[in-house]
């Protein structure tokens, strides 16, 4: 596989070196393709991720958010089950995995939830106050004056 190479805008850039680290990255690593996932919108500042888990109960899966990272984690338990089973035909993966999502900023998750084998990881994107869109009011007023004559 052909790797890009990003010397050149390292040279001519400022404040993008760690946009180019990503880029070298991403290039690098292989999709993730295991479990499948759909991501979606369910509102305006409202995200779910779902993950085709099946075979997996929720105490095989662990989901951690850490600053604008979430990483779900699924492993199944080396049960006794298994061994007594003899499959004919095995379809079902019920490997382990790790998946890792970037999130924006502010974005949270709110809640997550295992049902006909899909985990739904839901995320909500909630701005500080300081940081939300706010009116300023315009105050009115007499124009300044000099000696009691209006400034045009």
């Amino acid at each position: 596989m052909q790797r890009l190479d990003f010397t050149p805008f390292y040279r001519s850039t400022v404040g993008f070196d760690r946009l180019f680290s990503r880029l070298d990255n991403l290039v690098g690593e292989d999709a993730k393709t295991y479990p499948p996932y759909n991501i979606e919108r369910t509102g305006d500042d409202a995200y779910r991720v779902s993950i085709a888990v099946a075979g997996f109960a929720p105490s095989d899966i662990a989901i951690e958010t850490k600053e604008n990272s979430l990483l779900v984690k699924g492993a199944r338990g080396n049960g006794t089950e298994d061994k007594n089973r003899e499959f004919l035909h095995r379809g079902i993966a019920e490997r382990a995995f790790e998946l890792r999502f970037q999130l924006a900023d502010y974005v949270e998750v709110s809640g997550a939830s295992l049902e006909n084998g899909l985990l739904h990881i839901e995320l909500k994107r909630e701005l500080p106050e300081s940081k939300r869109p706010r009116q300023i009011e315009i105050k009115g007023g007499t124009p300044p004056t000099i000696e009691n004559k209006t400034v045009n």
